[in-house]
């Protein structure tokens, strides 16, 4: 059974800094692109940032450019998003998600396959 687990959300101010993880299992980890999403109230879900874990490659919103990174640790079968500089626009459910295909770091939402519960970040200004 795929699982897919993210933590790391919570309360932080304008400025601060967060890491959200997301655990994998139940798949091959390096047969997959492993995404975050996020969907702030009223809007629809965006893609924030994309790994292939296979070839390394990277995808990020122009919107979080510069203040996030994402970085996958095959051996854990664990994907990060270190997110610093935070924005009270930053605000949504962060969602992480896996697409079978191992390269390009495309995150067109409608190419993922499975997906976890969600963990909410919440920037105060």
């Amino acid at each position: 059974e795929v699982q897919l687990v993210e933590s790391g959300g919570g309360l932080v101010q304008a400025g601060g800094s967060l890491r959200l993880s997301c655990a994998a299992s139940g798949f091959t980890f390096d047969d997959y692109t492993i995404g975050w999403f996020r969907q702030a109230p009223g809007k629809e879900r965006e893609g924030v940032s994309c790994i292939s874990s296979r070839d390394g490659s990277t995808f990020y919103a122009d919107s979080v450019k510069g203040r996030f990174t994402i970085s996958s640790d095959n051996a854990k079968n664990t994907v990060y998003l270190q997110m610093n500089s935070l924005k009270p626009e930053d605000t949504a459910i962060y969602y992480c998600a896996a697409r079978l295909f191992p390269y390009g770091s495309s995150c067109h939402e409608a190419l993922y396959d499975y997906w976890g519960q969600g963990t909410q970040v919440t920037v105060s200004s």
